[in-house]
């Protein structure tokens, strides 16, 4: 009986491990998953300043070219 008991908390302490161990790694790919997302959104609105500057330098280098006509 005594080695069925051995196996038996050896077992739970494997099946412990084993979800604990998930447990880590979906909270690490939620975490990559949540920072590559706020990167994502950084970036965007980064290269929409720069293209709406772009747009505006445009604008005034129209305006004024016309304006000088």
């Amino acid at each position: 009986m005594y080695e069925y008991y051995v196996a038996t908390a050896f077992y739970h302490a494997m099946l412990n491990n084993f979800a604990s161990e998930t447990s880590s790694r979906m909270n690490a790919m939620e975490n990559a998953s949540k920072n590559a997302g706020e990167m994502l959104d950084k970036l965007t609105l980064e290269y929409n300043k720069v293209r709406q500057a772009k747009i505006t330098v445009e604008l005034c280098e129209i305006i004024s070219g016309a304006s000088a006509v």
